[in-house]
């Protein structure tokens, strides 16, 4: 089945298959095209379901500030409109922090948790000012320019070296689809992100994957999740940067059926 867009407020989202469902929740720099290949190939299995995060894409940007509270709240708004009791909950990077802030805040909501190139907290390695971070990310965009055309640059610094341009031009799209508000607001959220004395609440069954050449948020981050919640498993995907999901997309698929098998979803 043919992944199919349905445009709605206060979430947008894009769709195929049937079956249980797995909600994808895409990074700070994606949108709800950043997981075609999971759309295509899981589809025939299970009901595929990718979000414009609030602010993102379709989705309009909230008027009250940007909360990992309130992304939580808008992923179980979402499972509401898509008459559901409970979901998958696939993450990647800051779409994995929401993740973790829903398994948390609401966890008969998730059956399973995939977390992919994320983190527990924002600034990990204990190095990063916040708003160092959130001035570099926001002030191409305070000159003029616009997130389509920082995208290049920025996705090629945070994929594999290796990574096919193919690759590159889809995250692009992806990017290119973001507002600069939604964006801003996202990116000023993302620094209060911290769950790392609340991993071991987590008793969804959750599996950690990363890409063993992501820079942007490396292994031993993943390491830390998969250590600290109980009974997750861990996977490192060769070859792969902080987009693991389409730069080896057929690994990826691979894990996420094996584990999803696993745990009988």
């Amino acid at each position: 089945m043919e992944p199919y867009d349905v445009d709605t407020n206060p979430v947008s989202w894009r769709e195929a298959g049937e079956g249980s469902l797995i909600l994808f929740l895409h990074g700070l720099g994606g949108t709800r095209i950043a997981w075609e290949p999971q759309l295509h190939n899981l589809s025939d299995q299970w009901r595929c379901v990718a979000w414009d995060m609030p602010g993102y894409g379709s989705s309009p940007t909230p008027t009250e500030p940007l909360t990992f509270a309130s992304l939580a709240d808008a992923v179980i708004q979402l499972l509401d409109v898509l008459e559901v009791d409970h979901s998958v909950i696939v993450g990647l990077s800051m779409g994995g922090m929401i993740g973790l802030h829903t398994a948390l805040n609401h966890p008969d909501r998730v059956s399973s948790l995939i977390l992919v190139d994320s983190s527990p907290s924002f600034g990990f390695d204990g190095t990063t000012d916040a708003n160092s971070w959130i001035n570099e990310r926001i002030s191409p965009l305070q000159e003029g320019r616009t997130l389509g055309e920082i995208a290049p640059d920025v996705l090629r610094s945070i994929t594999a070296p290796q990574t096919d341009n193919s690759v590159i031009d889809e995250a692009v799209q992806a990017m290119a689809r973001i507002s600069t508000s939604g964006f801003t607001a996202a990116v000023h959220c993302l620094t209060t992100h911290n769950v790392t004395n609340s991993l071991n609440r987590i008793d969804t069954p959750t599996m950690v994957i990363v890409g063993d050449q992501d820079k942007e948020t490396p292994p031993s981050y993943s390491r830390y999740l998969a250590d600290h919640i109980p009974n997750a498993r861990y996977a490192e995907i060769a070859g792969a940067g902080h987009l693991s999901n389409l730069e080896a997309p057929e690994i990826f698929n691979r894990l996420m059926r094996e584990f999803l098998t696993m745990t009988t979803v």
